[in-house]
């Protein structure tokens, strides 16, 4: 990392450095002890969160999901020790598997700022190591799109199955035909019905306004690859557009992913959302029960993906329609999870 140019974390609305930090490295580590440097925070003021100030000085509390208590505690209380004797706080954590808030208390109020300023470093750090849990989706999932995917499945088994890596295994189960808009990391029922109120709230501000009420007509036709080698192809999907011309479909989606981004609840992947339909994908393969079935561990496989050459389906099924889809409501879908129709379990929909 170049000293002079590090990193930028975006918390709260505010941007702040990631300094680089050599720490000692302890063997047989249990958990891994992250380190925050003190940075330049404590001298900021603090809008993007309250503190109190109480009879024996200052007060803050923060949020936090149970599974990330561990990472401000630290190895045998390493990392919360090293917190409250550089910052001059005490910070009370609930229990193991308790949620609650985590308090910061301290005689200065920039001592209790500048805590909280690190706590929230270290969130962030470890939220985005954390495999996503939910997803904003569109469902496909329609009985008539269902039957042409399986009609596309079954010509492409026919005509390109002697090609390298291409089986039955890669298909997506028709019944969880989708379009993802973004992907989540939510850890508890607090930041679920944070993600639900948020999505009402964008329904009622913008997504109505551009959809005028109405469902969305949508035409699902063409394939195309993820990747640069179409002989060495991961992922192929269904290219999705709005019957009417109109660019509405891609602002919701834009536009959703923008408000998530800026509450915190989404990282910022991409510019703008590609619209697209998974339709084979290598991560199938390796675990049959990848993203389709699996409603049990809640785990993926890590193996090495195989690629497939896709050469022949994108030159035979460059046109294939798979139809027309009225699009009706943004869900938040669980991850690893079935409903009653197959789809994914839904948290909540506009």
């Amino acid at each position: 990392m170049d000293v002079l140019r590090p990193p930028l974390i975006r918390i709260g609305g505010r941007m702040y450095r990631k300094n680089l930090i050599q720490e000692q490295a302890f063997p047989h580590e249990e958990e891994e002890d992250f380190y925050a440097g003190p940075g330049d925070c404590a001298d900021e003021p603090c809008d993007a969160f309250v503190v109190e100030e109480t009879e024996r000085g200052f007060q803050c509390r923060v949020e936090v999901p149970s599974p990330f208590y561990k990472y401000i505690i630290g190895k045998k209380g390493e990392t919360k020790k090293r917190l409250e004797t550089e910052t001059r706080t005490s910070i009370s954590i609930p229990k193991p598997g308790v949620e609650g808030e985590i308090v910061i208390t301290g005689q200065q109020r920039s001592g209790v700022i500048s805590a909280r300023t690190r706590i929230d470093v270290l969130l962030d750090s470890f939220r985005k190591k954390q495999p996503f849990t939910h997803f904003l989706s569109l469902a496909l999932n329609q009985p008539a799109l269902q039957e042409k995917f399986l009609q596309f499945k079954e010509e492409v088994l026919e005509k390109c199955s002697k090609d390298h890596g291409v089986s039955s295994s890669l298909f997506q189960n028709p019944a969880k035909l989708h379009l993802t808009l973004g992907t989540l990391v939510l850890l508890n029922e607090q930041e679920i019905q944070k993600a639900c109120d948020l999505l009402q709230r964008c329904k009622e501000e913008f997504v109505d306004q551009i959809t005028g009420g109405q469902p969305l007509t949508v035409e699902v036709a063409g394939v195309e690859y993820m990747n640069d080698d179409p002989a060495m192809t991961d992922v192929l999907y269904a290219k999705v557009h709005m019957k009417d011309g109109s660019n509405r479909l891609q602002m919701v989606a834009d536009q959703l992913v923008e408000r998530f981004v800026a509450s915190g609840l989404m990282l910022k992947e991409w510019d703008r959302v590609k619209l697209h339909a998974t339709v084979m994908n290598t991560l199938f393969r390796k675990d049959p029960t990848e993203e389709r079935n699996n409603t049990m561990t809640g785990k993926s496989s890590f193996k090495e993906r195989e690629s497939f050459n896709g050469q022949n389906i994108l030159k035979l099924f460059e046109n294939f329609h798979f139809g027309e889809v009225q699009l009706d409501s943004v869900r938040l879908s669980q991850r690893f999870s079935s409903d009653a129709s197959g789809y994914y379990a839904t948290s909540g929909q506009l």
